[in-house]
């Protein structure tokens, strides 16, 4: 056998007893399809020329003609026609003498994948006919000039998303011709929050302007005592990220057939965002080293993510939350799903959905570290998508949390969702997909305890109140907060509050004080603390309050603990600890102070300069114990942002980025980072120092293309100093 007959063989698609074609689950990959199909034998002199024939197809592509107007697909930087399914678009077709409806037929054919069938819709035929039924296949002649047609066409509002292939058969008495395959004119189908037969349907213009069309957003950070934000550039119009999205489904070998179903697509999205099982497009890290990537605080949006992600093939190292957000939101906005990112405060995290998230004290009241392993996070960002369910019972579609950050597999995949936030505010958990995680991220109890030496263990604190305290997402049209905890979950205490909660239970969360325990609080002593807001690098002090409501005289032995954490809570090393006394007389208040020097903690700060206080106090006449923690974020000095000359698309400008580092160290190995959706692609520069309070200037020139309101967002990033942001509206004028 010959080395090309050996190849052959190799390359036929390998069948199974099942089916009797391959899964068609490639967008990128296509069939040949005959120019001409022959009804049997055809007369000797036949020249196909003789009859209708294709000349040119005209697609209205360019973002100023009819197409990409009517569909808000404007922006997309891509030379292909690109449309919203369940809407009609415009096409031309040139034939070669002027169509006679008598006696000419034709057709088009639309096709995705490499094996193409018509009940899986792969293979679209659409008929000419005389009128278009709204969110169904079909076309219409609407001019007829010379040799030309102007045709109006519709697709399903089911319609697969991804790029078709477009052919024009024409009937003969001999056969089918049909047009050469020809790039120029395949067509993108995305989803349509413009149609109301779309699972996806958005009835509101300014949310579709911000949850489809934005293409900068804020992701907000930080801890719920210091809210932060930043900018994030999704740039879901760039050229290529269309295509690098399509692949992402191509990736996770979802079938062709099932690309029509948000559901499906949010799901395996949410899964190969992550790299922790199919070498997704991130790899995360939070372990403060990022050997062979870079630190996640210096990408300032998804494009490069995605680009890099597409032209590798390997995952892009390295991300945390809000950089699997960022992305993912990327995804959805691309392919016309509204989303929207969300950032939860004192989030909960990886406690088997039981509500209760255990921290463990010894008997001096400090607590445990070794037997402490649940965590809360300062903040955790997810994403949330619009749709309906139809899977569920009426009620309950609309916004829907997905997740692409691993934290738990489920169904043996690390992702997350779709689950419907309604579900959850109401302790629906038994819908699909994931909701005990996420009512349990946001529903969850602290439960202080401690061991006595003859096993009993004693519950010191329920705290019922600080997880979920605070849920937010950008504002609509504006870079405000909004807060939507009221979407998640009832006011704290009320009866809808403890009825969600029973039905939770009731469908199989599990809510238990761990049995042969013993709560009875201190309740005439209150202990709160707060941390006085700093600048990175200076001084600071914690104020521990403490109030006797009682008539009893009290006295106290307190424990304060400071520690490094990273953002999800986990503790790198106590950087201080102090044992101090109080007396407490009756109805009456004090406070301590404790010092924190910059020199204690600078050497040991970790990405976010996070800090968690806990403090816990035993009152000597009664053994109780009280216990309060908190997490604080210092304050990080800002990148400042300039331009120089016209702002003018089309022109050439000038933008300056200023850092002054407030450290008395020299920053070493420093990575700057600009960029800024229709202004300029990212653009990089590496310092090799800063000295200390010494001053950094960076200028770049850049041409704008794109007029109207638009941002730059710049980054700076070292070991010593991260998470170091600045950004600036500009106003590009039209030429």
């Amino acid at each position: 056998m010959s080395e090309t007959t050996s190849t052959r063989k190799q390359k036929k698609p390998l069948l199974n007893g099942r089916r009797a074609l391959p899964s068609n689950n490639s967008n990128a990959e296509e069939n040949e399809v005959p120019e001409m199909e022959v009804f049997g034998l055809t007369p000797r002199g036949f020249n196909p020329k003789d009859y209708l024939h294709v000349v040119d197809i005209h697609m209205f592509k360019e973002p100023y003609e009819i197409n990409k107007q009517q569909h808000h697909t404007d922006k997309y930087y891509s030379p292909k026609l690109i449309v919203r399914r369940g809407q009609p678009f415009q096409i031309q077709i040139d034939f070669n003498r002027p169509y006679k409806p008598d006696t000419d037929q034709f057709w088009l054919e639309y096709l995705i994948g490499r094996y193409p069938q018509q009940n899986k819709g792969t293979y679209i035929p659409v008929l000419v006919g005389d009128e278009l039924k709204p969110g169904e296949w079909g076309a219409k002649i609407t001019h007829k000039e010379n040799n030309s047609i102007r045709l109006s066409i519709m697709s399903s509002a089911t319609c697969i998303i991804g790029k078709f292939r477009l052919y024009v058969a024409i009937s003969s008495p001999f056969g089918i011709f049909r047009t050469r395959r020809n790039a120029e004119t395949d067509t993108y189908i995305l989803f349509n929050p413009w149609c109301q037969q779309d699972a996806v349907f958005l009835d509101d213009e300014k949310e579709r302007e911000e949850y489809v069309l934005n293409d900068v957003g804020v992701i907000f950070h930080g801890d719920i005592n210091d809210i932060k934000l930043r900018s994030w550039s999704y740039g879901q119009f760039e050229e290529d990220i269309l295509d690098a999205c399509l692949f992402l489904m191509d990736k996770a070998e979802l079938e062709l057939s099932g690309r029509g179903n948000p559901i499906k697509i949010v799901r395996v999205a949410s899964a190969v965002i992550n790299s922790k099982d199919d070498d997704g497009v991130i790899a995360g890290s939070w372990d403060n080293s990022y050997t062979y990537g870079v630190a996640p605080s210096i990408w300032t949006g998804s494009v490069d993510i995605l680009l890099e992600y597409y032209s590798s093939r390997q995952p892009v190292r390295y991300g945390q939350c809000w950089v699997f957000a960022g992305v993912f939101n990327t995804f959805l906005r691309c392919l016309g799903i509204p989303a929207r990112v969300i950032t939860n405060y004192s989030s909960a995290h990886d406690n088997n959905a039981n509500l209760q998230l255990d921290f463990y004290l010894d008997e001096e009241g400090k607590l445990d570290t070794k037997t402490t392993k649940d965590s809360i996070w300062n903040y955790h960002c997810w994403n949330e998508a619009w749709m309906s369910r139809p899977d569920l019972p009426v009620g309950f579609g609309g916004w829907q949390v997905v997740d692409a950050t691993p934290q738990e597999t489920s169904d043996g995949m690390y992702r997350c969702g779709p689950t419907s936030v309604q579900a959850i505010k109401h302790g629906h958990v038994c819908f699909q997909f994931d909701a005990p995680f996420v009512f349990a991220e946001v529903n969850s109890d602290i439960v202080y305890s401690r061991r006595e030496r003859n096993g009993a263990q004693v519950i010191e604190k329920i705290d019922m109140t600080h997880v979920g305290k605070l849920i937010v997402t950008k504002e609509i049209g504006s870079d405000g907060m909004m807060d939507i905890t009221e979407e998640y979950k009832f006011q704290e205490g009320s009866d809808e509050e403890r009825l969600a909660l029973d039905t939770a239970v009731m469908y199989g969360v599990k809510k238990q004080i761990t049995q042969d325990t013993v709560y009875y609080p201190q309740t005439d002593v209150d202990m709160d603390f707060q941390v006085q807001k700093a600048i990175l690098g200076s001084d600071f002090k914690v104020t521990i309050a403490f109030k006797n409501k009682s008539q009893n005289y009290y006295s106290a032995t307190a424990y304060f603990s400071g520690n490094i954490v990273f953002y999800t809570g986990v503790m790198k090393s106590e950087f201080k600890n102090q044992t101090f006394n109080v007396t407490l007389a009756p109805s009456s208040s004090s406070t301590f102070d404790v010092v924190i020097k910059s020199s204690e903690y600078l050497g040991e700060l970790l990405d976010q300069a996070s800090f968690h206080f806990f403090v816990t106090a035993r009152i000597n006449e009664t053994g109780k114990i009280l216990a309060v923690q908190k997490a604080t974020v210092l304050e990080i000095p800002m990148l400042h942002i300039k331009t120089q000359g016209e702002t003018v698309a089309g022109r050439e400008m000038f933008v300056t980025v200023e850092f002054t580092n407030p450290l008395n160290q020299t920053l070493e190995n420093v990575t700057l980072r600009l960029e800024g959706p229709g202004v300029l692609r990212t653009m990089k520069k590496d310092f090799r120092q800063i000295p200390a309070n010494s001053t950094l200037i960076w200028e770049v020139k850049c041409t704008p293309k794109r007029p109207g309101l638009r941002k730059l967002i710049a980054s700076l990033n070292c070991d010593a100093l991260r998470h170091v942001y600045g950004e600036l509206n500009v106003q590009i004028q039209k030429l």
